[in-house]
């Protein structure tokens, strides 16, 4: 519906409309168009989740790790159709978590938790573990405000943008310059 319309945050009767479902029959299902948004976007963070921990296995260094993630999650701006089924989420996304606090921060500690063993396999200990999730937090929400600026504005990160992002998150972590290359 959303992708038909371009919508990004259709009615209830249009969704009911386009499914061709009673109110009734929605309501035995969800409380509210919200908890629907919510379903699908977790589904969608499942899928970026697999498609993350894809790429990211196939590094070997830490670094490079870091790097498969912040790409993997601006790939969903380079690809027309990943964008038109992320932009609504990313519209809908505070008002999801404000609604649902709990369902949304554990939608966001899996992606989280990815980035979080790659930064503690960079600073081989575990012993910083508060810093470490800290510093997975600051990545995914200059990660995600990226996606959300190239989502919002229709436009596709350059590999310069995308090289700067890793450079300057790499460094905020501890890494050195262009050791992700060597991976």
């Amino acid at each position: 519906m959303i992708q038909t319309t371009g919508s990004l945050d259709p009615t209830l009767r249009d969704i009911l409309r386009e499914s061709r479902l009673s109110t009734q029959a929605f309501y035995k299902h969800f409380r509210s168009k919200d908890e629907l948004l919510l379903l699908l976007l977790d589904d969608g963070r499942r899928r970026l989740l697999g498609y993350l921990k894809h790429r990211m296995d196939k590094a070997t260094a830490p670094t490079a790790q870091i790097r498969a993630w912040i790409e993997g999650v601006l790939a969903q701006a380079a690809n027309e159709d990943a964008a038109a089924r992320t932009r609504p989420f990313l519209a809908n996304r505070d008002r999801l978590a404000e609604r649902f606090p709990a369902e949304q921060q554990a939608s966001v500690d899996v992606l989280l938790d990815l980035l979080e063993r790659a930064i503690a396999g960079l600073r081989g200990k575990r012993d910083e573990n508060r810093r470490v999730r800290r510093d997975a937090q600051a990545i995914y929400d200059v990660t995600f405000g990226a996606l959300h600026t190239y989502l919002t504005h229709g436009t596709r990160p350059r590999q310069a943008d995308i090289d700067h992002l890793v450079g300057f998150c790499l460094n905020a972590v501890g890494a050195k310059p262009g050791a992700e290359r060597r991976s």
